[in-house]
């Protein structure tokens, strides 16, 4: 059993004790979570719904990221992380959310933003929680080729999903 299938089983785990959902919204790992999730039998009890909004029109129509949000910041940002998680969360009505947007490379970095940004957020539809924070984001930057930054950014989405349902206090 791999890192990413005993991820997986935790979080699975950590979702049924809530009788609670989880949605993702993915860019740069193209579907990647949403399979890395599917892979185990009986997660249609955890999750129903992965959106994968690659370019930025997609986050627009599927996840009403607004435009003007992304025309400031940029599809790799803070911002668009944190309404790609919430997005997701009003458009499946699941419980939490998790989204990753990031640069994989090799071509589309820059100064500010080189290959292997990568953003994380991670929300809670729930009104109910103890440290108030709703959303939670983080970057990272991952060297490697573009299959190693995508596939760091998986485990790295699922291990954040995990640490976020244990601080959220829900």
């Amino acid at each position: 059993m791999n890192a990413n299938q005993l991820l997986v089983e935790r979080l699975a785990k950590e979702l049924l004790q809530r009788n609670a959902h989880v949605v993702t919204a993915e860019s740069c790992t193209g579907g990647w979570i949403a399979k890395t999730l599917t892979d185990l039998q009986g997660s249609s009890g955890w999750f129903e719904y992965g959106y994968v909004s690659y370019g930025n029109n997609a986050k627009t129509d599927m996840l009403h990221v607004p435009a003007d949000l992304i025309a400031a910041h940029g599809a790799v940002s803070r911002e668009v992380a944190e309404a790609m998680a919430t997005g997701a969360i009003e458009a499946s009505g699941a419980d939490f959310g998790l989204s990753v947007t990031g640069i994989a490379g090799p071509d589309g970095g820059s100064p500010e933003k080189p290959v292997g940004t990568v953003w994380f957020a991670f929300a809670s539809g729930l009104k109910n929680t103890d440290n108030g924070q709703a959303v939670k984001s983080v970057c990272h930057h991952f060297d490697g080729d573009r299959d190693t930054i995508r596939r760091i950014s998986v485990s790295t989405a699922l291990s954040g999903m995990l640490e976020y349902l244990a601080k959220s206090g829900v």
